[in-house]
């Protein structure tokens, strides 16, 4: 058997000087290494015809071997470990080639969209403030004119806190917030979260994003408000944009109105993003109520106001044709990189 192992050393060293690529020296292990079907380990398999008396010679010699066709092994991996070095080396690169460009953040494109709503604020003078967005029921609720027993504050609608707090259902509690540190006259955008408990489909979130605008001076009209909510279509969505207004019902504002925008996938003719309609409904408006004015300490026998609220999301899903609002949240690469 002593034959056998040295028979298998000189094999070994052959072999492994032969070998050209690291699947191929991996192979060779395997063969003669190998646990189950190694051709050593079935030379070891035969200690037990060795005589008792020299069967602890054999044990040394053949851990002698193994660890000379180890080491083989290490010189062969390192020999081959070299010729890859000196081919890598000897490699020539032209450096004028244009590399490849890095891949490069940007702004979401909800945090883009927020952005133009600002900029349209911010030149009509109108300054940014943020609320919280764990708020109470007085100021979410009670001095938006919304009573106890109105369905909006049930708790299938809201989400409740332990505390005794809850997350804001909409920006508008900023209104009163800001009414009540600010005399009049008072010109605020208010952007933020708000959150709903609405079941998640492709039109619907639990947390999203709006804005909200109010002016509160002398002489406010809904006429006043109209063409700024126009003006702020147009610059959103194109000059040739048209904007309605339909008669609605909210709690805080008195009179009320949906603001539709024409929809611009079909100019108004009628398509399946706007239903047919010609129109995409945009948010709330209307002219702030006399019992919020009076909530905030305003005598809505001087002063008057207009306030509306539109969604970040569904701004952004009618300028950018995107017809899930799932996708917002979900930071696909492919898709945020459409936007940068």
């Amino acid at each position: 058997m002593d034959d056998q192992l040295a028979a298998l050393e000189a094999e070994v060293e052959r072999r492994a000087a032969q070998v050209k690529t690291p699947g191929d020296l991996e192979t060779l292990r395997t063969d003669i290494l190998g646990r189950k079907g190694g051709r050593l380990s079935q030379v070891m398999a035969g200690l037990g015809k060795v005589p008792k008396e020299e069967r602890a010679e054999f044990g040394r010699r053949a851990n002698e071997t193994k660890a000379r066709i180890e080491a083989r092994f290490a010189q062969a991996e390192l020999r081959l470990g070299d010729a890859e070095l000196e081919r890598s080396l000897s490699q020539r690169f032209d450096l004028t080639f244009p590399g490849i460009p890095p891949r490069r953040g940007s702004l979401h494109i909800l945090r883009q969209t927020l952005d133009d709503v600002a900029a349209f604020f911010r030149k009509r003078g109108f300054a940014i403030v943020f609320g919280p967005e764990v708020e109470s029921e007085y100021y979410n609720f009670e001095a938006m004119n919304i009573p106890a027993d109105h369905p909006a504050r049930d708790a299938m609608d809201t989400f409740y806190l332990a505390s005794g707090g809850l997350l804001r259902t909409h920006t508008s509690p900023m209104q009163v917030r800001a009414m009540e540190e600010y005399p009049p006259p008072i010109a605020i955008l208010v952007p933020g979260r708000a959150y709903r408990r609405d079941a998640l489909d492709a039109r619907h979130a639990f947390a999203f994003h709006q804005f909200e605008g109010l002016q509160i001076d002398r002489g406010i009209t809904f006429g006043h408000l109209k063409g700024f909510v126009s003006d702020l279509c147009r610059t959103l969505y194109g000059n040739e944009r048209r904007t309605r207004f339909r008669p609605s019902y909210f709690q805080f504002t008195e009179p009320s109105a949906e603001v539709d925008v024409s929809c611009p996938v079909c100019d108004g003719s009628g398509c399946r993003t706007c239903g047919g309609s010609g129109w995409l409904e945009m948010g709330g408006s209307g002219m702030v109520h006399p019992h919020v004015l009076k909530s905030a300490g305003y005598d809505p026998e001087i002063y008057t106001g207009w306030a509306f609220g539109l969604g970040i999301e569904r701004i952004a899903m009618v300028r950018n044709g995107v017809d899930d609002i799932r996708l917002f949240t979900e930071n696909d690469p492919a898709f945020l990189e459409q936007f940068a």
